[in-house]
């Protein structure tokens, strides 16, 4: 058998597109000039020989003038010619400064540039790392596919051998099965629920407990007789391999929510099993469903003692319990719902001592009470409701010995009382409501011996009653306030 893997090992691979990275030249843009004095001279020169050719050019139009030298050189002169030379200086200099200035011009527009240069090999480092870091995303979810469809292939195979260890014939193969099954669990959280369920069909399976299960340390192969000694041993080793499967659900039950290895907040579907003991106390149950529904409870206890009821859904409706004893002691039930709709008690006892009711649900609609007992001893009701609606009470005995009431709400409207009996001896209201409207009083006892009422409310407003139910006498010879007597 093979289990789906958590993601799709069949999707397709991985494929990264990387768009075209625009080509840059990468020659570094070069700045040709001569150096400053050359250029300087060359202008000059070029300069120098352009006005001699001006002047020559000239001179030749006119016909190459003679020039005559007088005897003197008058100021007019001298001043004529220092304009001259003062005017050649300013030429040369205006030639040197626009080399300068273009020298200038020039070294601007390569710096220019060389920033452009340099931002393009920027912006093509920048997408070179975007594509790097791309291909390596891409690496990376390739490598974890791999990873997963190893792993889902792993515990693949881990369940299969697990599946398969479950199926053999020797109780030693199945035991270890078991752990095998809750070790992977435990490694598997996307597998997990599917790991619970195999271990909850386990114990759904057909199931004949070994005689006198419940004193089984007791009793040796030699009082078995010898035709039933190997289907005793049989159902023995069948007992202690469904006992582990329950211990390790309760076990992982207890851990903190934080854990993870905790099993908190998922399903839990017993329904049909048939119990002869097991442990669950101290276990959380906080969120998902556990189903008991139609289960049967047999010899040997199952414990419940000091569980948590905080949220979720607890079902035993239609369960049978014809023998020994489930155990609710010390328990908290603070919200979600525990249901014994429809659950018939023929035997055994259900016991609630010291559990505490802070708010949520026990609900007892339509079951059959023919034997036994349902206990609530030094119970503690505070907050939500505890119904017996419709239950026919036929025999057997559902008490609140020593309860106390100061808040909450218990009802048995409805319920028909036959047989047996309902006892509130020494329980004490102070607040809340229990009532049992509309009930039928033909026969049994409904008992509230040494009740103490200072608060809440008992009323049988609308029962029909032939028994009528017990009290102590009243100071007085008045009924307290807050209860309600038949036909009041």
């Amino acid at each position: 058998m093979e289990l789906l893997s958590p993601q799709d090992s069949t999707r397709s691979e991985v494929r990264v597109t990387v768009g075209s990275i625009q080509a840059t030249d990468s020659r570094v843009p070069e700045l040709r000039l001569w150096g400053i004095r050359r250029s300087i001279a060359l202008a000059v020169a070029v300069a120098l020989l352009l006005v001699g050719g001006l002047i020559a050019a000239a001179l030749r139009y006119a016909g190459w003038p003679g020039l005559e030298r007088g005897a003197t050189v008058t100021a007019a002169t001298l001043f004529d010619l220092l304009k001259l030379v003062f005017a050649v200086v300013a030429g040369i200099g205006g030639v040197a400064a626009l080399v300068v200035a273009y020298r200038r011009q020039r070294v601007a527009e390569h710096t220019n540039a060389l920033a452009e240069f340099a931002h393009q090999l920027a912006q093509a480092a920048d997408l070179r790392a975007e594509v790097s870091k791309a291909l390596a995303e891409a690496a990376d979810e390739r490598a974890k596919i791999e990873t997963d469809r190893n792993g889902v292939r792993l515990f693949n195979e881990r369940f299969a051998k697990a599946s398969e260890q479950l199926g053999s014939e020797k109780a030693a193969v199945r035991l270890a099965g078991v752990y095998a099954m809750a070790g992977l669990a435990d490694d598997w959280m996307e597998g997990r629920q599917t790991c619970i369920d195999v271990l909850c069909a386990y114990l759904r399976m057909p199931y004949n407990p070994p005689p006198g299960a419940s004193s089984e340390a007791a009793q040796t192969d030699d009082q078995v007789p010898i035709a039933n000694v190997e289907t005793t041993r049989t159902a023995r080793e069948e007992r202690e391999v469904r006992h582990s499967v329950i211990r390790l659900v309760g076990r992982h039950l207890r851990l903190a929510e934080d854990d993870a290895a905790s099993w908190r907040g998922y399903d839990f579907d017993f329904t049909g099993a048939v119990f002869d003991g097991g442990d669950f106390s101290h276990a959380s149950f906080t969120g998902g469903e556990v189903s008991f529904g139609g289960a049967t409870f047999t010899d040997g206890d199952l414990s419940f003692d000091g569980a948590s009821f905080i949220g979720g859904e607890v079902y035993f409706g239609g369960a049978t319990f014809s023998g020994g004893e489930v155990s609710f002691g010390g328990a908290t039930f603070s919200g979600g719902e525990v249901s014994f709709d429809g659950a018939s008690f023929n035997g055994g006892k259900v016991s609630f001592f010291e559990a505490s009711f802070t708010g949520g649900k026990v609900s007892f609609f339509g079951a059959t009470f023919r034997g036994g007992e349902v206990a609530f001893p030094a119970a503690t009701f505070s907050g939500g409701k505890v119904s017996f609606p419709f239950a026919t009470f036929s025999g057997g005995t559902v008490s609140f010995k020593l309860a106390t009431f100061s808040g909450a709400e218990v009802s048995f409207t409805g319920a028909t009382f036959r047989g047996g009996e309902v006892a509130f001896p020494a329980a004490m209201f102070s607040g809340g409501e229990v009532s049992f409207s509309k009930t039928m009083l033909r026969g049994g006892a409904v008992s509230f011996s040494k009740a103490r009422f200072s608060g809440g409310a008992v009323s049988f407003d609308g029962a029909s009653v032939q028994v009528p139910p017990k009290f102590d006498e009243w100071v007085g010879g008045r009924p307290p306030a807050g209860l309600v007597l038949p036909g009041a």
